[in-house]
This record gives C-alpha cells, sequence and structure tokens, in this order.
C-alpha cells in the first residue's frame, strides 16, 4: 500500500496549529515552568535506558495535543504500518524502505514480493560472523601468512558515514584490528591512509552496490595497484572483499564468491549500516557487539511501532522539528552529544536527514508551498560551547538544540564525568532561563565599577534565554545504547516525510552533479569544451590551464 498525498498545511489541524502559534510565540517558557511546577514530569519520557526530558520547548500540553491531531489527520499510524510491513513506499523507485528488517529476530516474517526476507538477513549474518571470527582470531591470514592488523572501509555516503560514525562511536569496544574510512575521490586522502598500513596485514572492504560508484571505484583501484607493488595478482583474494549486487564486476576485480557480502535494494545506502554494509563494525568491535547493536535499534523499533504517539520518543521528536521548521521558521537544528565518542554523529545525521527529507515535491507530484528538511549541524560538548555557542546563547537565530548525553562514562572517571555532565546540565537550563539585565547589574556592581560603565556593559551581558533544547539523558554508551539512538532519528526522519508528504527515502538529488561532473572529466582530455556557462567554462579553462 502506498502512502497517500496529504497536503499538511490543508488539514483542520495545520490551521489550529497556525491559530495556536500566534497566541504563544512570545510566551517565555519560564512562565510556564512558574505556572505548572508538573511541567518537567509531563513532557519527559521515561524508556528503558532514555531520559528524554523535552519540556524545555516551547510548546504546551496544547501544542501536542494539536499534533496528535495533525498525526491523526495525514494517517500516520497506517503509514507507520506500511513502513513495518513492507508496503513499497518509497514509490518514485518502487522499493519497500526495510532497515527495520535488518535487526527484527530470527522468527519475524517480513515480505517482499511474496517472499521472507528474514532467512536471508540471517544467513548474511551468519556469514558476517564466521568470517568476523576467522579475521579476529587469525584463522583467516593475509597472503603471507601473517594476521591482520589492519581493516580499510571503501565505500561514500552511505557506505562510509554510518559504518565510520559507528565504529569511532564504539571504539571503547574494539579489538585489536585498527579500522580506517577512505572514501573522498580525492588522492591525498587514499594515500594518507596508505602511509599507515602494511600491504601484507590489511584487510580492504568495498563497499558499492553497484560496483560502479566513481569515488569508490576509483579509490579502489588505486589501492589495488599499491597493493599489487608488493603482490601477486592471485593473492588479492585474500585481501579483498566486497559488500555489493554487481557480481560479475566484483570477481573481475579478482574477489571470490566466498568474500562477496549481498546488499538488497529494499535498504537505502544511508540506513544500511545495520546489514552487510556493517562488515567494518563488526570486524573492528566484534560480531557480538554488532548484534548488540541491532538488538538495540530494533527495541527501539518495537518502542516506535508500538508505544502510543504521546509518549513515543521518534514521534514527539519529529513534531517538535516540524513545530520549530515551519511555525517558528528556524532553519537548522543542532545535535550536540557530550561524549567525544559521538564525535562523527552530528555529520551522519546530515546525511541521513538532509539526504532523506531535503525534497521540494509532495508525493502526489505537486511543489510543497511550506518548508521541508532542516539543516543539521553539531560538534561535541564541551568543545562546542567554545565555538558556537555565542549564537545559540545571544544570537538572533532561533536554534533549537538536541542535548545527547549518558550518565556513566566508560573508563571510570568520575571528576571528569561530573565536569562534562555539569555542563550538559548547566547550557540547557541558561538556554531556557537566559540572565536579564537586573541580574546582569548585580553581578556588575559587585566589582565596583563606575555606574556609567555598568548601565554601558549591561545590554552586551544580557542572555534572553526561552531557547528551546531536547535532553536525551542514556545510562550509558553501549552497542544497544548507540543502537537505539541512531534507530529513534531514523524514525524521527519517517515522521516528518509523512506530515510533509514528501518521499524520504529517494535521493534524485544527488544524481545531477555526478552526471555532470562525468562530462567535465571528458573535457579535462578533450580540447574542445561543450556548451556550459561563462563561469564554468572559465573554471574548467584554468584547471586545464594549471594542469598542462
Amino acid at each position: 500500500m502506498a502512502l497517500k498525498s496529504i497536503d499538511p498545511t490543508k488539514t483542520k489541524a495545520w490551521k489550529k496549529l497556525e491559530e495556536h502559534f500566534k497566541e504563544i510565540k512570545n510566551v517565555h517558557m519560564t512562565q510556564w515552568f512558574k505556572n505548572d511546577t508538573n511541567r518537567a514530569n509531563r513532557f519527559t519520557i521515561k524508556w528503558d535506558d532514555f531520559f528524554v526530558d523535552y519540556s524545555k520547548n516551547r510548546i504546551t500540553n496544547s501544542t501536542v495535543d494539536l499534533f496528535l491531531e495533525l498525526a491523526n489527520e495525514v494517517e500516520l499510524k497506517n503509514a507507520i504500518s506500511s513502513y513495518f510491513s513492507g508496503d513499497k513506499i518509497n514509490q518514485t523507485e518502487n522499493r519497500a524502505v526495510l532497515h527495520t528488517a535488518l535487526r527484527a529476530p530470527e522468527s519475524a516474517q517480513v515480505f517482499v514480493d511474496g517472499e521472507n526476507i528474514i532467512p536471508k538477513i540471517y544467513e548474511t549474518n551468519k556469514k558476517i560472523e564466521t568470517f568476523t571470527n576467522h579475521i579476529i582470531n587469525g584463522a583467516l591470514t593475509g597472503h603471507t601468512g601473517k594476521p591482520f592488523t589492519d581493516v580499510v572501509n571503501i565505500g561514500i555516503g552511505g557506505s562510509d558515514l554510518g559504518p565510520a560514525m559507528v565504529v569511532e562511536a564504539l571504539s571503547f569496544y574494539k579489538n585489536h584490528l585498527t579500522t580506517h574510512f577512505v572514501s573522498n575521490v580525492d588522492g591525498d586522502h587514499v594515500n594518507e591512509v596508505l602511509k599507515k598500513i602494511s600491504p601484507e596485514t590489511t584487510l580492504f572492504v568495498i563497499v558499492s552496490k553497484t560496483f560502479t560508484t566513481q569515488e569508490t571505484l576509483s579509490n579502489a583501484n588505486t589501492i589495488r595497484q599499491w597493493f599489487l607493488q608488493s603482490a601477486q595478482e592471485h593473492t588479492v583474494a585474500k585481501h579483498f572483499v566486497a559488500v555489493s549486487t554487481n557480481i560479475k564486476k566484483v570477481k573481475e576485480f579478482g574477489i571470490v564468491n566466498e568474500n562477496i557480502f549481498p546488499m538488497w535494494d529494499w535498504v537505502g545506502g544511508r540506513f544500511s549500516l545495520w546489514s552487510a554494509v556493517g562488515l567494518s563494525i563488526s570486524l573492528s568491535v566484534g560480531y557480538n557487539n554488532f548484534k548488540a547493536l541491532l538488538e538495540g535499534a530494533h527495541k527501539m523499533d518495537e518502542h516506535f511501532k508500538n508505544e502510543p504517539l504521546q509518549t513515543n520518543i521518534p514521534v514527539i521528536s519529529a513534531f517538535l522539528s516540524i513545530w520549530y521548521n515551519n511555525f517558528f521558521k528556524s532553519e537548522s537544528e543542532a545535535i550536540i552529544p557530550y561524549t567525544q565518542y559521538l564525535n562523527q554523529f552530528a555529520t551522519y545525521l546530515q546525511q541521513a536527514i538532509m539526504e532523506s527529507n531535503g525534497k521540494t515535491i509532495m508525493r502526489n507530484g505537486d511543489k510543497v508551498n511550506y518548508q521541508t528538511g532542516n539543516i543539521i549541524w553539531g560538534e561535541p560538548g564541551t568543545n562546542s560551547q567554545h565555538a558556537f555557542f555565542q549564537l545559540l546563547h545571544q544570537g538572533t537565530k532561533l536554534i533549537p538544540a538536541d542535548f545527547i548525553g549518558f550518565k556513566k562514562s566508560l573508563h571510570g572517571n568520575i571528576d571528569h564525568q561530573d565536569k562534562l555532565m555539569s555542563n550538559f546540565i548547566a547550557q540547557t537550563e541558561a538556554l531556557l532561563n537566559g540572565k536579564s539585565s537586573e541580574e546582569v547589574a548585580k553581578e556588575i556592581q559587585r566589582s565596583n565599577l563606575p555606574k556609567e560603565t555598568i548601565n554601558q556593559l549591561t545590554p552586551f551581558k544580557v542572555f534572553e534565554g526561552n531557547k528551546p533544547t531536547t535532553t536525551i539523558f542514556i545510562d550509558k554508551l553501549t552497542p544497544e545504547s548507540l543502537g537505539k539512538l541512531i534507530a529513534m532519528y531514523e524514525h524521527k526522519i519517517f515522521v516528518q516525510g509523512v506530515v510533509w508528504n514528501i518521499y524520504s527515502y529517494d535521493q534524485f538529488g544527488v544524481e545531477l552533479g555526478k552526471q555532470l561532473a562525468g562530462n567535465i572529466l571528458e573535457e579535462f582530455n578533450s580540447s574542445s569544451i561543450i556548451t556550459h556557462d561563462a563561469s564554468t567554462k572559465n573554471l574548467i579553462n584554468h584547471y586545464k590551464n594549471l594542469t598542462e
């Protein structure tokens, strides 16, 4: 069953939300906290090891109720059912969207074109497990008999960002293998990685559905040539594996059948880390930890599928994003994890969210007349406090932020963790309350400055507050909790796409520049240049002049 096309702005609930927004848009959240001593508890969701406090958002009970009305009008529950059951909701590509099936239990039944896909998934997982164990324990070695010390993942987009983020996030759990990632077609990138590894002891994982992606194949061929400087052709089979559907091209590369892992068209690249695309994750942290990652994601799947909408973490999170994007006209959201392990989390979510929901066409083919998508950015705290928090606190833009923190540190340094968590909590308090001119004046007066100086300084030190934040507090960063967190954002993306009446799972916007790049690449080696705008023509000529 395809998703219906329902323009959200034409619903009764949307009209009510517009009126409601006018009523509360200038209210300071601190007033609501004063009037309602139970606000924090009412706007907190406690689930498993997650504690999600969204009370520091510019909403009331009525806001949530109206979004629940909106969810009913756009038939969100039916859409969720279609999402999990294998309906071809990626209608522009005639595909199901089933990354959730990749972490379903073995007893589950999920059908695509009449076939239960769960047995195939578990067959692949068993292959990942066996291969992982053999690499880690040394049963499989390089061509000289030495055990592997390094793994290089060669991919781009979803074949790189998800695995790279998770490998770094779970580096506390890593084994003796060191994992590297090569993605950019920039030759300097691949050569810097090659400087760090030995061809005798490195395993290369090429991840490309079609085995034709320019960046991935350019890097793979460069690495293959480098490898063959000290090895013979037949030894490629011992050092290279592939995750792909193009068996013919993979074998032509020199990779043997038992080292080819499958991909499926019902999994989008940016949601594929749960599949064999995550082979580098399994190699880095061991299959049991990879399995725990899948199990955590499945727990969030069950929460999203079964929890009432009003206490459903991904649903509430999506509502908040829509509220700020479409009513407050906020264009961006900050993702601020208070752990260095999640250094690449915002980067990963940039692709997951912006590639999914950066769309201008409704599901019926009409152009939208409202904002979709969000600009996603961020960096770990406390680094970010010394970088862009000035803009959050005193800038002219309203930027809602997700604060993600963990109660327990992994290495057990309580002193550091107390300082980290005190900042984590304090920043959301500061963004809520701000600091009034009266408070500033009192502070400055203690410094015994002249009254004239106090009057001059006061406006510069005032904080308006009323800046929205959502706090996602998790007990500990484990493979399971990370799986839950990633899946939470995946389902948030889905809900936003349903409400915005767009297709979240195609990415045609990626293609145009790649097509034009192919034309321009040919022109670099040609004396003629086909028709371009004047600027592009000048740039091509400038580059050709430099390289001739």
